[in-house]
């Protein structure tokens, strides 16, 4: 069941899910290149993924989000719809299991159907440290990660992030593209875990209402965390 590992990673998803339309190909062998002090970007994949953040404004989305343990066994899985809204709102609704991850920029609210609980964050305490901050507009994808064309699999064009910092919950994050249309992204944590989120009838700078994305606590639901006030 998403948790707050989740928060983190939806920011993350919610960042990529604006990244390029266009497939990016695997480049061709060659000769090796000389060792650097840092992992060198892939400079048409780095590109166009900063030209296309620039340019974007919304998605909308549906999505399965499984999570995969280091044997590939399926240990999650969730349904749902994902609405964003540069510069730094999201909201993740999820049908199975029930529970609504919403963010105004500023707070970010987990609500727990079942639980009748919400729990509350702020942005800076939640996802300052993730390649989240990116939502914001005020950092750039070069400043985040290394990005380069992964090989061609599983019938995808694929698109590979590596965050630069070392101290992230996460090693990779793979997004992969059917034609024109971002159809899956992976992102693998440290422990060989992998969480796959496959995207249907996505929408581009769709128009969202801002009121969406302000989350009101149900009544008689338990609101707890520092940002609950």
């Amino acid at each position: 069941m998403p948790s707050w590992r989740v928060p983190a990673l939806a920011g993350v998803l919610a960042l990529l899910v604006l990244l390029p339309c266009a497939p990016l190909r695997a480049q061709t062998a060659g000769p090796a290149a000389p060792q650097a002090a840092e992992p060198v970007n892939d400079a048409v994949a780095l590109e166009r993924v900063e030209r296309v953040l620039a340019e974007l404004e919304s998605v909308r989305a549906d999505f399965v989000q499984e999570t995969l343990d280091a044997q590939s066994r399926t240990t999650e899985r969730a349904v749902g719809t994902l609405s964003l809204k540069r510069p730094g709102r999201f909201r993740w609704d999820y049908s199975e299991p029930r529970q609504v991850i919403v963010c105004d920029g500023t707070r970010l609210w987990l609500y727990d159907a079942d639980l009748q609980q919400v729990t509350v964050r702020t942005v800076r305490d939640t996802l300052s440290q993730t390649p989240a901050m990116l939502l914001s507009g005020q950092a750039r994808v070069r400043d985040g990660f290394t990005v380069r064309a992964g090989p061609r699999a599983a019938g995808l064009d694929w698109v590979v992030l590596t965050p630069r910092l070392r101290d992230t919950d996460f090693r990779e994050l793979r997004l992969g593209f059917a034609g024109t249309t971002l159809h899956r992204m992976e992102f693998e944590d440290k422990l060989n875990q992998v969480t796959r989120i496959e995207f249907t009838r996505l929408e581009r700078n769709a128009r969202l209402a801002d009121a969406q994305f302000h989350f009101v606590p149900p009544p008689g639901a338990d609101v707890i965390g520092p940002g609950a006030h």
